[in-house]
């Protein structure tokens, strides 16, 4: 008589949801569903249903890793129970605390992206050399081309890094600029301006 042991390890979609999840742990960055099945040459639909299977496994509370949508694919992700002891064995400079400055350097960018050093100095009333470049240096924001005419200014776009580390799927998970708490220098405000003035 198998094992229960060995009839679980021949189960064809318990097999392939193995594979996904050897793939998610070596990966550098989120896979999507497409990147999964062309990678385990299996269909898509399959692709997804083996996703449940190890969403179900590694789920907060139930394991030490989660694994998550996130940055338009899945990746694995430390359990909130777990994320402080991880961050005291790795710290990466992209994990540690940001500004104010960065802070709202950053939130410019994802809301209002791309865009360029002067656009964002504008906003802020003080310039962002320093936290636009402090962003870049962790990765979070990476180059865009350049603004129209001779010597246009570089324009700059957040990265999958910066959905991954917030825990967001795309830039359309980030919260309406609406239901944002207004703090206490305003950019808030001035981020709804712009975004206004841009649509119109």
């Amino acid at each position: 008589m198998d094992s229960p042991l060995r009839l679980i390890s021949t189960n064809p979609l318990d097999r392939l949801a193995r594979t996904i999840e050897a793939l998610l742990v070596v990966a550098a960055a989120p896979l999507s569903v497409a990147e999964l099945a062309q990678a385990t040459d299996d269909d898509s639909e399959r692709v997804e249903m083996a996703l449940a299977l190890l969403s179900e496994r590694y789920c907060e509370g139930r394991s030490g890793i989660v694994l998550e949508r996130v940055a338009g694919g899945f990746a694995f992700r430390a359990s909130r129970d777990a994320a402080e002891a991880c961050a005291r064995l790795f710290e990466r400079p992209v994990e540690r605390g940001l500004s104010q400055a960065a802070l709202e350097t950053l939130a410019i960018i994802a809301y209002l992206g791309p865009c360029s050093r002067p656009e964002i100095a504008k906003i802020r009333g003080v310039a962002a050399d320093s936290a636009v470049a402090s962003l870049v240096e962790r990765g979070l924001v990476a180059e865009a081309g350049r603004e129209r005419g001779v010597g246009g200014a570089v324009r700059y776009r957040t990265t999958p890094l910066f959905e991954r580390v917030f825990g967001l799927e795309s830039l359309a998970a980030l919260p309406r600029l609406d239901d944002l708490a207004e703090d206490a220098e305003g950019l808030r405000d001035r981020l709804l301006e712009v975004a206004e003035a841009r649509a119109s």
